[in-house]
């Protein structure tokens, strides 16, 4: 299992007019998480993409259990938990200082530009 934290800063623009991170921004910072756990085992989602390669969310799950707040500094970490032949799943920890904040899973399905399933790259299924 390979692991990435990213640290988010929450903006102004994230949050409701009570300085709560809206829940809409959460699978934005899971994406983020996703795309810099690729860029440090050394791929680019978008070199993928240039391959034909496309990453596509069927299963998103979040759990809440403290709310972000404007200009909270966050920890994501984002856990490569499998690589099937087409699905890769993610799990997630968001936490603020030392406080979970909020758990989550996602799956995504290997496609290609067609839309159709297609296998998951060598290239992601070794790191």
């Amino acid at each position: 299992m390979m692991t990435e934290t990213t640290t988010i800063r929450v903006r102004y623009v994230e949050c409701d007019p009570m300085g709560v991170a809206h829940h809409t921004v959460y699978p934005v910072w899971f994406e983020m998480g996703r795309t810099e756990l690729l860029r440090s085992s050394g791929i680019e989602y978008a070199q993928l993409e240039r391959d034909g390669v496309l990453l596509a969310v069927v299963t998103l799950e979040v759990k809440y259990k403290r709310p972000a707040r404007y200009d909270d500094e966050l920890q994501l970490t984002t856990t490569l938990v499998s690589c099937g032949h087409v699905k890769i799943e993610h799990r997630y920890e968001l936490r603020c200082k030392d406080e979970l904040l909020t758990t989550a899973r996602t799956v995504l399905a290997c496609l290609s530009r067609d839309g159709t399933p297609r296998e998951v790259p060598e290239a992601l299924r070794s790191i």
